[in-house]
């Protein structure tokens, strides 16, 4: 099953969605594979947004991450990327679909809730940043037969 990377950011935390954005990625059936409420810290916070540095956005963006804590997760499901990246929404929340959790509850691009891996790739990067090997559990959820073949 594929994993990926999912971050509840500030905004999310500070608004008390915490509980409702799991329940969104439980119902579609994921695994939750790790998880740790984390203060972020500058290294990190860069670690993460590297490909973006030298952009306008990038010093917000960072400085924003560190503001407040932030909730990062490990989900593990068939196509959790892709799949997940549908749950969330389009990054502009304007452009969001309505049920998305972007589309509910992002303010703007840069208060959209939530972060998530774009690519297998990204997911295995990002997981390594948050998660030490002994911190992601693959264990047998109940029910794990019936979501997929």
């Amino acid at each position: 099953m594929e994993k990926t990377f999912i971050m509840l950011k500030p905004d999310a935390v500070q608004r008390g969605l915490v509980g409702e954005i799991i329940e969104r990625f439980e119902k579609k059936g994921f695994k939750l594979a790790g998880m740790k409420l984390i203060q972020v810290d500058r290294a990190l916070a860069e670690a993460h947004y590297a490909e973006h540095r030298g952009k306008g956005f990038f010093e917000p963006t960072v400085t924003y991450i560190m503001s407040s804590p932030v909730v990062a997760m490990v989900w593990q499901g068939k196509n959790a990327v892709a799949s997940a990246r549908q749950i969330m929404g389009s990054t502009k929340p304007v452009e969001a679909s309505p049920g998305s959790i972007r589309g509910m509850y992002g303010l703007d691009v840069s208060r959209n809730i939530v972060h998530g891996s774009d690519s297998v790739t990204s997911a295995e990067r990002e997981i390594a940043l948050y998660f030490k090997p002994g911190e992601i559990i693959d264990y047998p959820k109940v029910g794990d037969e019936w979501l997929s073949e």
